[in-house]
């Protein structure tokens, strides 16, 4: 049992950690490249990005985190490590409502919007269609970053819990 709790928290460090990575880059360079380009081409480009990233590299991961997290603070309650536990689960729930959550309910609903619109010719339309967009979802993505962040930070938290007391 040991061993596959250990497995089960590595792999919830790994997960949340390339997830909150892509985030991260997102928010720190993918859509500020986007925004010093012209607007007809970066909604195409997101379009693009928006239809590439919906395979299982990505969404492994991002389904995985908090089931991972959530998994390990179970198999660590039959190994009575309550401190552990809290932060696993901790883990899981921040995930679940920090960057799943969003995802969901803004960035996914964000992006469809954005393949269904047509983007105008004219410079000044899709200019204001990528300003309608652009600034929104970066701020919703950079919270998804924090809380995946704050998702593997727990998990370390609790991995280490679990390991001084070993």
């Amino acid at each position: 049992m040991a061993i596959l709790t250990t497995l089960l928290a590595y792999l919830t460090l790994a997960v949340a950690g390339a997830v909150a990575g892509v985030f991260y880059a997102f928010s720190v360079s993918v859509m500020r490249g986007l925004d010093a380009i012209d607007p007809r081409e970066a909604a195409r480009a997101m379009r693009s990005i928006n239809r590439k990233i919906l395979d299982p590299l990505f969404l492994g991961p991002f389904m995985g985190a908090p089931v991972l997290a959530a998994a390990t603070g179970g198999l660590l309650l039959t190994l009575d490590r309550t401190d552990a536990v809290i932060a696993f689960f901790a883990a899981a729930a921040v995930y679940a409502f920090g960057t799943f959550l969003p995802t969901v309910v803004i960035n996914v609903p964000m992006n469809e919007a954005l393949a269904r619109a047509s983007v105008p010719d004219d410079a000044g339309g899709a200019a204001a269609l990528w300003a309608g967009y652009s600034p929104r979802w970066t701020r919703w993505n950079t919270i998804r970053t924090v809380a995946g962040v704050a998702c593997l930070l727990l998990a370390g938290l609790g991995l280490y819990l679990w390991g001084t007391a070993a």
